[in-house]
């Protein structure tokens, strides 16, 4: 897969400044998703890497950047509302992590084309602004992939999303859509 050409290095400055810059140019959303999702998966490692949108009044998410939109689609939406993952990850804005391809199966409806393409473990990193969730970025690889380190990198990595998910937000209240 396309992301397993990425080599894995440690998080380090250089790639804060380029997710800094990023924020700078012209053509958002695509640019910080973009350099999130290279930073992301060159820093944890990730073969299916999306970003959520999180729509609180309708307790659903919408899927605004995926590396696999044959499998993926952009625009993907899901009902989120009563599971102790929406609780962890929406409400306590917690990261959610399994390492099992079981642990996908307990969490998600849609696991079976998660676990058919090999994928065992997930990290889902909530975004958060001023307290409210706005939105996921969310990291599926191989078995047993993720750690307790990851979480806290992808929060850190996470963090530079959230003006983009904001704009997202005040542009489907304005009837628009901008990904």
């Amino acid at each position: 897969m396309q992301d397993d050409l990425i080599e894995q290095h440690a998080l380090e400055l250089s790639d804060l400044e380029r997710l800094a810059q990023a924020l700078r140019v012209k053509d958002q959303p695509a640019e910080i998703f973009q350099a999130v999702h290279a930073v992301a998966s060159s820093a944890i490692g990730a073969r299916l890497f999306t970003i959520m949108s999180y729509d609180a009044r309708q307790h659903e998410v919408e899927r605004v950047y995926t590396n696999m939109p044959a499998v993926y689609p952009l625009g993907g939406r899901k009902k989120k509302r009563g599971t102790a993952w929406s609780n962890q990850i929406l409400q306590d804005l917690r990261p959610f992590r399994a390492q099992t391809a079981q642990g996908i199966r307990d969490a998600f409806d849609d696991h079976a084309v998660m676990t058919g393409m090999g994928l065992g473990s997930i990290l889902n990193i909530p975004i958060a602004y001023d307290g409210v969730c706005v939105g996921t970025m969310n990291m599926t690889h191989v078995e047993s992939w993720y750690t307790r380190r990851h979480e806290q990198i992808g929060v850190l990595i996470g963090s530079f999303l959230a003006p983009a998910l904001l704009d997202l937000q005040r542009a489907r209240a304005d009837g628009l859509t901008s990904y």
